[in-house]
């Protein structure tokens, strides 16, 4: 688009808005004379009439209700950059509002809150590590982290920050004693530690040749807690299946162990979700930009997660 003609679509759309030459000369602060001289001009770049003129009324013609209609976008896409640069431009001030799983939130969300607040010295936080499912509407949050599940709220918009890898470990002295298992079947003999309590506990996963392979059963252990279940491997109570980013700094120090990492069962988004407004406010940017810009070369825990192509 030739970058002399913007004011006078500028001129036509707001003349079609206001119903008059002297109403847009107002709003624009021009002549009347200005307006239709810029609409004369456009008209006989597009080579088509765009509006039905008398001495009392202004409509646009059929043509001109279609370029109207494309140029009154065209204008708000503009407006819209603008208030993206300018919200940009502005520094982080209010309280920062967000939701994240407990173990997640305390490890690894935790220190980037640490990097934000002092980078931007305005603002405030007010934050919830619950592993309690968050309306972000109903409650007022700004950000919320989600890890597995899809949100097809269309308030919301979702933004993929990382990947949750399921692995099966035990520490090393507890393999020692009661071996390692090579088939997801073998788990039905070892001390299993799982996730929740005997009347509702998670089942394990795990790639299989004909889909997800599911290992459900009594397990030796219940505990409520993904830090706990943590402790109980190290201590070398049995054999647990949790997330890379609790257990793998453990694997790379050789606190635990990993089996069955060929039957691996397929990673799950770790997604921040906010509001769709507009426009973001600065505090949220802010946030947004620090997980994007921390993470960008990869997470924090592990290199044992799962490569991003997959």
């Amino acid at each position: 688009m030739d970058v002399n003609r913007l004011g006078d679509i500028t001129a036509f759309v707001t003349a079609v808005k206001a119903g008059s030459f002297t109403a847009a000369a107002d709003t624009l602060g021009v002549t009347r004379s200005a307006i239709g001289k810029g609409i004369v001009r456009l008209e006989a770049a597009l080579g088509v009439r765009l509006l039905n003129r008398t001495t009392r009324t202004l409509s646009p013609t059929d043509e001109g209700q279609l370029v109207f209609e494309r140029y009154r976008q065209i204008l708000e896409d503009l407006d819209d950059v603008n208030a993206s640069m300018a919200q940009r431009r502005a520094s982080p001030s209010g309280t920062l509002r967000l939701t994240a799983p407990l173990s997640f939130g305390q490890r690894h969300i935790l220190p980037l809150l640490d990097v934000y607040l002092k980078q931007w010295p305005e603002l405030r936080a007010d934050i919830s590590f619950t592993d309690r499912f968050s309306d972000l509407i109903e409650e007022g949050y700004d950000i919320a982290i989600r890890i597995g599940m899809d949100d097809d709220d269309s308030r919301l918009l979702a933004k993929t920050i990382a990947w949750q890898q399921f692995v099966t470990c035990a520490s090393p002295g507890y393999l020692e004693r009661r071996g390692t298992p090579r088939e997801p079947g073998e788990l039905r003999t070892h001390d299993r530690i799982a996730l929740g309590s005997a009347r509702r506990s998670r089942p394990w996963q795990f790639a299989g040749a004909q889909g997800l392979l599911r290992i459900d059963g009594p397990a030796r252990l219940y505990i409520d807690s993904s830090e706990a279940l943590r402790a109980a491997a190290l201590a070398g109570f049995g054999l647990v299946q949790l997330p890379t980013y609790i257990v793998g700094p453990d694997i790379h120090a050789g606190a635990l162990d990993e089996v069955l990492s060929d039957r691996r069962p397929r990673p799950e988004p770790i997604r921040l979700l906010y509001p769709s407004r507009r426009h973001l406010s600065p505090r949220v940017r802010a946030f947004i930009d620090l997980v994007t810009q921390r993470w960008s070369e990869g997470v924090p825990w592990d290199a044992l997660g799962p490569h991003r192509t997959q």
